[in-house]
């Protein structure tokens, strides 16, 4: 383990090292680098780019660009849901949380973010991940030497349940695009590609991998600037991906199970549980049962159907088009839905496990406009300056919000926002400016 923090050690050190004369990108370097970590380091890391934002209000003009205002005006609504809210002190408790979504675009506003440093803090970001994935590899396979169990090599597993599978996976897609634009690739960066390409497969996310896959096939047709042809990149690609779902047992699971649940209405699971066999759902029954028991497993895709019914039945039940229930203030009527159509116990833990979906139940029509109107405006902001990074962070949150809430975690917010601000920083033709 020792090993394992010098290599981080180094790995920090040497983004240190290029970005001594510039505060603003050591700070927002150190906001990334702190992302995985227990939550009050990288609480502190954003307090401290809030502090050094603040003190440099006296000496820079207040900017308010279009993209920073949206995000503003989402957290504004959040506020405003205190009125209305069916629960106030879950709603008081989700702002605190909340937050970076008001203070990072304000500290965007304050300092102006240059191409060039925006540039260096997208490098150091790839960097980070890909040392943070060397991290959980070694540590992967010091377990496995120990358990000689295969399973820590995969999902949450790998990373833990509370940094996130399908979070880290998010990472690596966005570090894998550093490094795979860079024009002039050292070692280390073809060596990073490679592991972050491995590990985006074996964290297991089936939305991540689909997206990776679609996305690197767009990069390489479309933003490539080396001839290649474009049958052999597909060729190739679906090579990398049959390989992988037949090498790997557990990526295999996690894509079959979905399939196969839908073979027919209810399809049995091979696994047996402390209470008897254990029944997949299909989606057909995750939209039209009524009755469920506690034997019913609903896997991703088939929970993330039940999730939009109970919302359309939420509708018709509660007058929440316009307000929803309050900021973080469904979990009661998740509760109610639960005991409703007899699922397990542990199904009411989860949220919509949909951003559009959560926004809407819980902030009204309007907090889901808004935020599909960011989502637009910053993949406007993507082909207008041709940058692909930028490009496949928006269409991997679009994406990602279709079947998690990504932000409504703390580290899902800090780092959607923080990039939204940084790639849209540049965007000032149609700002407003207040002295």
């Amino acid at each position: 383990m020792a090993n394992i923090y010098n290599f981080l050690n180094n790995v920090f050190l040497k983004v240190k090292k290029q970005n001594t004369d510039d505060t603003l990108v050591l700070l927002l370097t150190l906001v990334f680098f702190t992302l995985p970590l227990p939550y009050i380091f990288n609480s502190i890391a954003t307090i401290g780019f809030g502090i050094f934002c603040a003190l440099k209000l006296k000496s820079e003009k207040f900017i308010l660009s279009k993209a920073n205002f949206l995000a503003i005006l989402l957290y504004l609504l959040m506020v405003i849901s205190l009125f209305w809210t069916v629960d106030f002190n879950d709603t008081l408790d989700a702002l605190v949380k909340e937050i970076p979504l008001l203070v990072i675009p304000l500290c965007i506003c304050i300092v102006r973010v240059s191409k060039h440093q925006k540039n260096q803090i997208v490098a150091n970001f790839g960097y980070i991940i890909f040392g943070y994935t060397v991290f959980y590899l070694v540590k992967a396979i010091i377990r496995f030497l120990i358990s000689k169990d295969t399973s820590v090599f995969f999902y949450h597993e790998l990373v833990t349940l509370d940094v996130n599978a399908i979070h880290v996976s998010v990472y690596c897609t966005v570090a894998f695009f550093t490094f795979l634009t860079k024009q002039n690739k050292l070692l280390v960066d073809k060596i990073a590609l490679l592991l972050l390409g491995i590990f985006i497969f074996l964290l297991s996310s089936k939305n991540i991998i689909i997206t990776f896959v679609l996305l690197l096939l767009i990069y390489l047709i479309f933003y490539s600037t080396k001839k290649v042809r474009k049958v052999e990149i597909i060729l190739g690609l679906l090579a990398v991906l049959v390989t992988s779902l037949m090498l790997f047992n557990k990526i295999k699971e996690r894509f079959w199970i979905e399939f196969e649940s839908n073979i027919e209405k209810t399809s049995l699971n091979k696994e047996e549980s402390s209470k008897g066999m254990v029944y997949n759902v299909s989606i057909y029954d995750a939209w039209y049962k009524d009755t469920f028991s506690y034997n019913d497993f609903f896997p991703g895709t088939a929970m993330r159907v039940y999730q939009i019914r109970i919302f359309t039945e939420m509708l018709q039940e509660d007058n929440i088009f316009f307000t929803g229930y309050g900021l973080n203030a469904s979990w009661q009527k998740l509760k109610e839905k639960r005991i409703e159509h007899n699922l397990y116990p542990g199904y009411e833990k989860f949220n919509f496990h949909n951003q559009y979906i959560q926004n809407f139940a819980e902030l009204g029509v309007a907090g889901m406009l808004l935020l599909m109107i960011m989502l637009f405006y910053t993949l406007r902001n993507a082909f207008k300056l041709k940058d692909f990074i930028h490009f496949s962070f928006t269409i991997l949150m679009i994406s990602l919000f279709l079947t998690e809430s990504f932000l409504w975690r703390q580290r899902g917010v800090i780092f959607f926002t923080v990039f939204y601000c940084l790639f849209n920083a540049n965007s000032y033709k149609n700002a407003s400016q207040i002295e």
